[in-house]
């Protein structure tokens, strides 16, 4: 069955022009599942799921035993019928066998891509100082597999959102989009990735391969070293970049000096394994990137709230004021990495604010609640006749 991922590829070679019965071949597919996939505009709807089989509770201790060395099948029989399998070898063997090219010795062959083609991308931790006290820094690094020139970008965290927002800037700085992204198996990008099987990645990271043009891509289980370019660039900033800058005014302070550092010396360092510049090498492979998309990717964070019947909303502990008519209703929150908050109803933007502390108090605009206040201030008129006949 055509996936998510299959669409994505047959999206972007057909948008350079390859022809359906190539794109096809490419993906191993039959040239009339290309063309129906582009009538539909996407991937067909997942099939029911077929019933599991007696394997699938072993299959994380068969990974274990796989990434140990264990590759005998009837060693790993014996182990699993002690833990209550009572299944056959057959199905075993055949779990068994598509994992065996991992173990194909150690040394690995050098993958090298074309221009375009991947950018393989990857977290790293460091602690430095920011505004004078010791902080742990996140940053994401975002590696050209042709050229090998590279960005990052550093956070103090390294989930879904952030790794979206790392990506774009990375995009934007090389000034393109790659064909293929290659990330590891974390949460943020791929929620499974068994041995053997097609990863099942997280689908906001697919509509965000879908909006920028590149087909998402996930290292083998226990083969990190697939995206060796790019976790040799993560030892490269902890043991250049700071080292040479050791504190920071603020977080922004300490982005631009990364990318300084990377226009300065990072583009002007000679590559070991290709011999090369390589500002100079990226030259040749800016032209094969994919355009950037006219309007920037969302990466906000989404919520819901209910607005309450003062016309605010809780918000990571404050409230913000929502224009009354909205009293009651379930709105969309939608916090940006730079501290923005966006209420939207019904997909309209209704009000917008900035972050801050309780410390500092409710967030208010006088517009939002005027009519709420006008309808609790009116006095209701009384003929003094009323009160005369209490009397």
């Amino acid at each position: 069955m055509l996936s998510q991922e299959d669409y994505l590829m047959i999206k972007t070679l057909k948008k350079r022009g390859v022809y359906n019965k190539d794109i096809a071949a490419e993906l191993g597919i039959h040239p009339r599942t290309v063309s129906r996939a582009l009538r539909r505009g996407s991937a067909p709807a997942p099939e029911r799921q077929a019933r599991g089989s007696k394997l699938d509770p072993y299959k994380p201790q068969i990974d274990r035993l796989l990434a140990e060395g264990v590759w005998n099948a009837v060693v790993i029989l014996r182990e699993l019928q002690a833990q209550g399998y009572d299944g056959g070898s057959t199905i075993l063997r055949a779990y068994i066998h598509p994992q065996r090219a991992q173990r194909r010795g150690q040394a690995t062959v050098r993958f090298e891509t074309p221009p375009g083609r991947q950018l393989q991308s990857d977290w790293g931790e460091v602690t430095t100082t920011i505004a004078g006290e010791a902080v742990k820094v996140c940053f994401i690094v975002n590696t050209l597999g042709y050229s090998r020139r590279f960005h990052f970008w550093c956070s103090d965290s390294q989930d879904a959102e952030h790794t979206y927002e790392g990506l774009i800037r990375s995009f934007e700085y090389l000034g393109g989009v790659t064909e293929e992204v290659l990330v590891d198996n974390q949460k943020a990008a791929v929620l499974e990735h068994r041995a053997g099987a097609a990863p099942q990645f997280n689908p906001r990271f697919v509509d965000l391969a879908g909006y920028y043009g590149f087909v998402p891509r996930a290292c083998q289980p226990y083969r990190a070293r697939t995206k060796g370019k790019d976790e040799r660039m993560v030892g490269y900033i902890k043991q250049h970049f700071f080292v040479r800058y050791r504190s920071f005014e603020s977080w922004v302070h300490l982005n631009q000096l990364a990318e300084q550092w990377l226009a300065q010396e990072a583009d002007l360092r000679v590559q070991g394994t290709v011999k090369e510049v390589v500002a100079e090498r990226f030259l040749r492979e800016a032209p094969a990137l994919q355009p950037l998309p006219s309007v920037r990717y969302d990466t906000s964070y989404h919520e819901r709230r209910q607005v309450a019947w003062d016309g605010y909303i809780d918000v990571r502990g404050n409230r913000y004021s929502v224009p009354s008519p909205f009293v009651g209703q379930t709105v969309a929150v939608h916090l940006g990495l730079d501290g923005s908050l966006r209420v939207y109803a019904e997909e309209v933007l209704v009000a917008q604010h900035r972050l801050q502390a309780a410390s500092q108090g409710w967030v208010s605009v006088p517009d939002h609640h005027r009519q709420l206040w006008q309808s609790t201030l009116t006095v209701e008129q009384r003929p003094l006749a009323a009160y005369e006949a209490v009397l």
